[in-house]
């Protein structure tokens, strides 16, 4: 899509300003050049604008400096690991919303929560799939992107939850959430009183075609009640089943 503006020329004429449809941006994170090349090449390829960065100092000065739409962090790099990278983002109000997937060469399943206890998004384990990493990047994106009604909120009590804004407040204090968090949080609400298997969770939510490691959603309900604080006693645990939203 390509929008045009109608703007005055010298003497009264008429020009066309043309302005192309902004890119999304990513920034990779990896020390590995032959990596890089691969993630950048097919990334571009999809249409995504790209940057890159070799450590955690320089991919935290750009991540600050001009926040990405998705980081894909690679977890072992020098000085600073992509734990402690994701660490940082989560704890800086510019770059705490960010979504980030990380890439690691651990395929152990402690290594895996670790990244998502941090805040990480979702996971890859190397070697990957570039199609498989595109998907699973088109699909965070899209958490955002939803078309919503203006007028869609949810109240219970002094919970708000405004999805055309992808905004939770609680007594009108807004909580930091993901956008994974957040629709995780929403899929629960527009389905307050039923229980929800973590299956149906990891396909509504993340969908996934083959199921993964259900440590995923429990993980990302620990960390979600977290940042709820009070808010949280909506969240149900139904033991050996799943989660609820009770109102």
């Amino acid at each position: 899509m390509v929008v045009t503006d109608l703007k005055l020329c010298d003497g009264g004429a008429l020009r066309h300003d043309v302005k192309a449809k902004v890119k999304p941006k990513i920034l990779v994170v990896d020390d590995e050049p032959e990596a890089v090349e691969l993630v950048e090449f097919n990334l571009k390829q999809a249409g995504y604008a790209v940057s890159t960065a070799v450590d955690g100092a320089e991919a935290l000065k750009k991540a600050r400096s001009q926040p990405p739409d998705l980081i894909v962090l690679d977890v072992m790099l020098p000085e600073m690991d992509g734990f402690e990278i994701c660490k940082t983002l989560r704890l800086e109000p510019v770059t705490a919303r960010v979504p980030v997937i990380m890439l690691t060469a651990k395929a152990a399943e402690i290594d895996r929560v670790l990244g998502l206890e941090l805040g990480a998004d979702d996971y890859l384990t190397k070697p990957f799939s570039p199609r498989e990493l595109l998907l699973r990047i088109k699909k965070i994106l899209s958490r955002g992107q939803n078309g919503e009604k203006p007028n869609d909120q949810m109240r219970f009590g002094d919970l708000l939850i405004d999805l055309p804004r992808h905004v939770a407040s609680w007594k009108g204090k807004p909580i930091e959430l993901t956008a994974t968090e957040f629709k995780l949080l929403v899929v629960l609400a527009q389905r307050a009183g039923r229980v929800q298997s973590r299956d149906h969770l990891l396909r509504d939510v993340w969908e996934y075609d083959s199921l993964i490691d259900t440590r995923t959603v429990d993980t990302h309900m620990r960390r979600l009640r977290e940042k709820l604080g009070l808010a949280a006693k909506h969240l149900d645990t139904v033991r050996g089943v799943g989660y609820r939203f009770v109102e």
